[in-house]
């Protein structure tokens, strides 16, 4: 098939055509390093497929061009959906395919590299050494050892974090909708509701995808609910926090530290390089200006074997759409 791929980085062509190679797919990949939204699906005349990641914007005015220029599959090389009008695009005859898996070693191992970031302070201790500065004050962590951390969805990702966090002789909290079985498998873990993980955890990792129901899980008065100086850490959804609410929540204590791999308003600041230009968002200017937060651009799911998986589902999902397959990963429209 001809595949419109958008927001591409040179390692996206890499893995991708990786993919496409050794699965002898013979797709014609065309890679633009343009977002998808209305101003640039021009883009995609012609293409019936097209390949997009986590910040493009197919919303119904997309997914309308869309169809006119003759696009049948939008293959997202992610696994959140939030940022497609699933509804519309079922009504227009578009599948919609997604990775539900990957690499959840990924993500959980960045959340663990976070919290030590965090609680050891390493992101100061490299700054001041840099500087010359050799003092140890204001550096001191706390042991992980006999701590409570709170995981708010227990999917593969909040598994693996649990099973982690266990190793470092952690007491474990879950929270879930729909309770998993090996999380309460996991020794010294045990699920409870949200209030009571919220007043006992340390530290709080959240792991559920966005919905309308969950956003601004983390607002003011759930972090009022929090044990004081928690650390908070958020690699899922940008919209699962109220970012005034949190920054509100820094100055005052109740959040002793913040991680952050994604923020609701990344649309329009990750992966693009702005280091040249006056960013207007204030929220994430003045969370960058406290000592006790720490932001990184989605890079979570950032290794190579996260990316290979990723690249050879969507090739496989895309062959199977061309060949008339049952498409496994699609996702399915709401009722």
């Amino acid at each position: 098939m001809k595949v419109a791929v958008f927001s591409t980085e040179p390692y996206d062509r890499i893995f991708l055509d990786q993919a496409n190679t050794e699965a002898k797919a013979n797709h014609e990949l065309v890679y633009f390093e343009s977002r998808l939204e209305p101003k640039t699906v021009s883009l995609a005349d012609g293409f019936p497929a097209i390949c997009v990641f986590v910040n493009d914007n197919v919303n119904s005015e997309t997914l309308e061009i869309l169809a006119k220029q003759g696009t049948r599959l939008i293959a997202l090389r992610c696994t959140g959906f939030n940022n497609v009008d699933i509804a519309k695009a079922a009504e227009l005859g578009i599948k919609v395919v997604r990775v539900t898996v990957y690499s959840p070693y990924s993500v959980a191992e960045f959340v663990v590299a976070m919290i030590q970031v965090l609680n050891r302070k390493l992101h100061r201790a490299y700054n001041r050494i840099r500087d010359d500065n050799f003092s140890l004050n204001g550096l001191m962590g706390f042991d992980l050892h006999g701590r409570t951390v709170g995981i708010i969805g227990t999917g593969k990702i909040g598994i693996i974090l649990g099973e982690i966090m266990h190793g470092f002789g952690c007491h474990l909290l879950g929270y879930d909708l729909y309770p998993n079985p090996k999380f309460e498998a996991i020794g010294d873990a045990s699920y409870v509701d949200l209030p009571e993980l919220l007043g006992n955890a340390d530290i709080i990792s959240l792991h559920c995808p966005l919905t309308p129901e969950n956003h601004y899980l983390i607002n003011a008065d759930t972090i009022a609910q929090m044990k004081p100086s928690v650390t908070l850490i958020n690699t899922s959804r940008g919209k699962l926090i109220d970012t005034k609410a949190v920054i509100d929540g820094i100055k005052s204590g109740q959040i002793g530290s913040l991680g952050l791999d994604v923020y609701e308003q990344e649309d329009s600041l990750f992966f693009r390089d702005l280091s040249g230009t006056i960013i207007q968002d204030d929220y994430i200017q003045l969370l960058q200006s406290f000592p006790n937060v720490l932001i990184t651009s989605h890079q979570g799911f950032f290794t190579e074997e996260a990316i290979s998986a990723i690249a050879n589902t969507t090739i496989a999902s895309i062959t199977d759409f061309e060949q008339g397959n049952p498409l496994k990963d699609a996702v399915k429209p709401p009722k």
